[in-house]
């Protein structure tokens, strides 16, 4: 993907701080410069720069997999298969909980508790893995500011009182939950593509987006014409993005 950083590419050090002086930073930082520009910057030759965007562009492009390959990789995966959402009957049809390495969801009318179910969803997340949680971050986009960190504190109070019976923990997992609010199309799309290096530095195990349709119906009159392409144009872009994460780190999304 575009934004992973040059650094995580196979550049030396040195030539990482000095690209870094004119702010390039990510490989889609890299691969919009012409070859001059990069020579102007680097000091390198032709030959020497057309190494180097041969390379970025390798370690952004989608590597080509076959079926069975992606079986295997699934099959010797370390990472659990499911985030268990801890109700019994919800769980029994989702076959053990919301699926890791895929994209799932919810749907329903207003004020049926999407977003509370969320909520309840990223303290799971946070959990140690001897109770079913997968003791790590988690990225909450929320584009309604519909996100209460009050009720979190109360649901984890209720849910597991035994376990969260000191402020101490609370407050740690309550620092796990990185919360974002975007509220346009655009922010949406530029905070997932931000996403790949934060799931890296800060261990996330979950990305939640409350809701991927607020954000839609806001920006596109499907009345309009043009409008419904765009609309499409911008949730294939943004599902396919999200469905690259959830795979490349097999987390639940």
């Amino acid at each position: 993907m575009g934004s992973k950083k040059l650094r995580r590419v196979g550049l030396s050090q040195e030539l990482c701080d000095r690209l870094n002086r004119h702010q390039i930073v990510t490989c889609q930082d890299f691969l919009c410069l012409s070859p001059l520009e990069l020579m102007k910057m680097t000091g390198l030759s032709y030959g020497g720069v057309h190494e180097l965007l041969c390379m970025v562009s390798r370690a952004c492009a989608p590597q080509m997999q076959t079926a069975y390959g992606m079986k295997m990789r699934t099959s010797a995966s370390l990472s659990p298969a499911f985030l268990a959402t801890t109700l019994s009957a919800l769980d029994e049809a989702l076959h053990g909980g919301v699926a890791c390495g895929s994209l799932t969801e919810i749907t329903g009318p207003p004020g049926c508790g999407k977003t509370q179910f969320c909520i309840m969803m990223s303290i799971l997340a946070t959990l140690p893995t001897n109770m079913g949680g997968l003791e790590g971050a988690v990225v909450y986009i929320d584009t309604e500011s519909a996100f209460s960190a009050e009720r979190l504190v109360e649901i984890a109070e209720s849910r597991f009182p035994r376990y969260f019976n000191t402020e101490e923990k609370l407050l740690l997992t309550s620092s796990k939950v990185h919360l974002y609010r975007e509220l346009s199309c655009d922010e949406v799309l530029r905070r997932i593509d931000s996403l790949e290096e934060e799931i890296i530095s800060k261990g996330v195990k979950l990305v939640i987006i409350d809701s991927v349709a607020s954000v839609v119906r806001k920006e596109f009159d499907t009345q309009l014409q043009g409008n419904m392409r765009e609309r499409n144009k911008f949730l294939a872009r943004e599902a396919a993005s999200l469905k690259y994460l959830a795979e490349e780190f097999s987390i639940p999304v």
